[in-house]
């Protein structure tokens, strides 16, 4: 099973961190992760053009089994992900802490909404139900 990971990037990797963390807990639930701002654009060594990252993004989605949306961090890549992960059929989990606003567009658009207190806690709550 592979895991597309979308959430807000940031060009100093301030939430590397989280990035990493998130890949982890896919990673020990058996998903092969895939996330653009590392696998495709390597850290920053490679800078893609905006209508190049959106392509490389859904193709990336393409080949995924699930699509994890963080909106700990609302961006507007984020929902264009999202929007075209659902219009192919690709379940949605979106995940935030719990201080963050959840449009009900999304909420009903994801499979599930998890919502954790802080990155150590995300492990315990990211329980993934099968279709």
């Amino acid at each position: 099973m592979k895991a597309y990971i979308g959430l807000k990037y940031y060009e100093d990797f301030r939430n590397r961190n989280l990035i990493e963390k998130i890949s982890l807990v896919l990673e020990n639930r058996g998903y092969v992760t895939s996330c653009i701002v590392r696998d495709t654009e390597q850290w920053g060594l490679v800078k893609l053009k905006p209508h190049e990252l959106m392509k490389a993004a859904f193709e990336e989605i393409d080949s995924c089994d699930i699509v994890i949306i963080d909106l700990s961090e609302k961006g507007v890549g984020l929902g264009i992900e999202a929007g075209y992960a659902f219009a192919k059929g690709i379940p949605i989990i979106t995940i935030a802490e719990e201080t963050s606003d959840i449009s009900t567009t999304m909420e009903g658009i994801s499979r599930q909404v998890i919502i954790y207190r802080n990155i150590d806690e995300l492990e315990k709550r990211l329980i993934i139900e099968k279709p």
